[in-house]
């Protein structure tokens, strides 16, 4: 039984008027977007390349990957090309917006480019994939195989995204660098910004609520925990107080850094050292030299004198 709501003209009127009033927040422009989920699907389309037999095709052989990669590469490249040529002709049509689709064919020949720049990458990006993938199996004594962590770690999973969305970002490609790295926050819950700056043989243990910002350094062998902020501390504004982009907010971490579950650590000018152990729940704003170990007060423990003297009570004569 097909059930029909009839909405009353003014509720429409007053929902149409609403989305003319609103320029930011609706598109009626004749240039076309990105499309997310055709992102979305190149994301996974990756991963299937990046790690072969994994996800994707299951009938893979030494005989037939030659001709897989090939086939595989040259649909990933048509579409991704489609959807960088797609943000590139709405970046543009922000400053010429009666162009319309004239920005999309002068895009063309760009976004082969950069797609043809992109694939050229890509064998530096496995490169990196691979050494994370040790890097984990080396930090975590829970994993049974390489194996597993590539099949179920989502620190891995948050890499591999931002390792691809991060080579987009460095090429220029508006818009798909971020739509990727936002797609896989919302999968993993780590959110890394496709700007940030990480070293080979990186991992994540853990990752839910790991937040690493746009200008962030990070160098190799570092890992992270569940919780840990790299973050801004403050955002420099201009006469009228709007933000002034484009300067290093987040901090720099050295080799070989290790930051424990929750800490924070914020700021364009801060420097972790080289070897430097940040412990669980700090909250740095400055710059640490290299080989320090840095951790929060310890929690003072008190020993209830009788307990089965009632409930306890937390701050009470009970403790």
């Amino acid at each position: 039984m097909n059930t029909s709501v009839q909405l009353p003209a003014e509720a429409l009127a007053r929902l149409v008027d609403s989305i003319r009033l609103t320029v930011h927040t609706r598109h009626l422009a004749p240039t076309h977007l990105p499309h997310t989920d055709t992102i979305i699907r190149l994301i996974d389309e990756l991963r299937a390349l990046v790690f072969p037999g994994f996800f994707g095709s299951r009938t893979l052989s030494a005989d037939s990957l030659a001709q897989h990669v090939q086939q595989t590469a040259e649909r990933l490249a048509a579409d991704l090309a489609r959807q960088i040529r797609a943000a590139l002709a709405y970046m543009e049509s922000l400053d010429a917006p009666a162009s319309g689709d004239d920005h999309v064919r002068s895009c063309e020949s760009q976004a082969q480019s950069l797609t043809l720049a992109f694939f050229d990458r890509l064998p530096e990006v496995r490169r990196l994939l691979a050494l994370d993938v040790k890097a984990a199996f080396e930090g975590d004594p829970a994993a049974r195989h390489t194996d597993e962590i590539i099949f179920s770690y989502p620190g891995i999973r948050a890499m591999m995204v931002h390792r691809v969305a991060h080579e987009l970002y460095r090429l220029g490609v508006p818009l798909l660098p971020r739509i990727m790295s936002e797609h896989a926050h919302a999968e993993t819950g780590i959110d890394i910004h496709p700007g940030a700056t990480i070293g080979e043989s990186f991992f994540i243990d853990h990752g839910t609520g790991v937040v690493i910002g746009e200008t962030t350094h990070i160098g190799r062998h570092c890992r992270l925990y569940q919780g840990v902020t790299l973050g801004a501390r403050s955002f420099p504004t201009d006469a009228a107080g709007r933000i002034v982009r484009g300067h290093k907010r987040h901090p720099t971490l050295g080799d070989r850094v290790i930051v424990y579950a929750s800490a924070t650590i914020l700021g364009g000018d801060t420097v972790i050292g080289n070897d430097c152990v940040i412990g669980g729940g700090v909250f740095l704003t400055r710059s640490v030299p290299a080989g320090y170990v840095v951790q929060a007060t310890r929690p003072e423990l008190r020993e209830r004198p009788d307990p089965a003297s009632g409930p306890f009570e937390w701050g009470g004569s009970g403790i």
